[in-house]
Parts: structure tokens; C-alpha cells; sequence
């Protein structure tokens, strides 16, 4: 989730989930990035981490995050994983993408596609209200 720029500072992101390919052991681990990324907003801290978790990426999972102004704790699956201080408190948008990366070719996966299959996206503003 991203600020909405409508200031330019207001541009903090809470990263709820990132993977990275190579971050992958099939059957074994997957490295998800989580937490606070700065991008332009000084006021929100860069503290973001891959953490190796025991699942595999290839089946579907919950990620999560419960964020209020100042918090964001990051949960996979209903387990906590990590708290991060100095959340923004202005407006987020949800912003879902998968990326190619050609420049990583190792010259046999041409034929590679990444694919991202979303089942759900649920959301709830401060009053525990449904909003998506």
C-alpha cells in the first residue's frame, strides 16, 4: 500500500508482500518482504525485511497486515511475523503487481511467464467496517 501523493511527501509505502523469485525454495522456504518503505516520506522508516518462512509460494496463503497510524504488524497465515514502528497515517492505496526482470535471464527461461493469481482481498477502516 502506497500514499496517494497528494502531497508529494505523502508517498510512505507498507509493504505487505514481496517475493522475489530467486527468494524461493520450492517445498522448503520462501523469503517474503514486508514492512515500512520510506520512498520520499522522511517521516515514515525504512524498515523492511525478507524473512525465510516455511511455506511454499506456490500455494495460496493469507498475508496480512493490521496497520494504524504509527503501527504495522505483519502476519502470514494468522502468525505474527513482525511489528514495524513509524507506519504513515494518511491515506493508502492497495496496489497488487507482478514484474519480469529479463535482466536476470539466465538464458534457458525464455519461456518463463510469471503469473500471480490473487483468491481474495479483504479490508477494514479504523471501525472494523468492510470496505473492500
Amino acid at each position: 500500500m502506497v500514499g496517494l501523493e497528494d502531497s508529494p511527501e505523502r508517498c510512505g509505502e507498507i509493504c505487505v508482500m514481496e517475493v522475489f523469485g530467486d527468494a524461493v525454495v520450492p517445498g522448503e522456504t520462501t523469503s517474503v518482504g514486508m514492512g515500512l518503505k520510506t520512498i520520499r516520506d522522511p517521516s515514515v522508516p525504512q524498515d523492511f525485511e525478507a524473512v525465510p518462512l516455511p511455506i511454499d509460494l506456490r500455494d495460496f496463503h493469507t498475508y496480512a497486515v493490521e496497520w494504524t497510524a504509527g503501527q504495522a504488524d505483519f502476519s502470514v497465515d494468522d502468525a505474527p511475523i513482525r511489528t514495524c514502528a513509524g507506519a504513515p497515517s494518511y491515506p493508502l492505496q492497495l496496489m497488487l503487481a507482478v514484474f519480469d526482470f529479463p535482466d536476470r535471464s539466465i538464458g534457458n527461461d525464455d519461456a518463463l511467464v510469471p503469473t500471480f493469481t490473487v483468491d481474495h482481498i479483504r479490508g477494514w477502516n479504523v471501525a472494523q467496517e468492510l470496505v473492500a
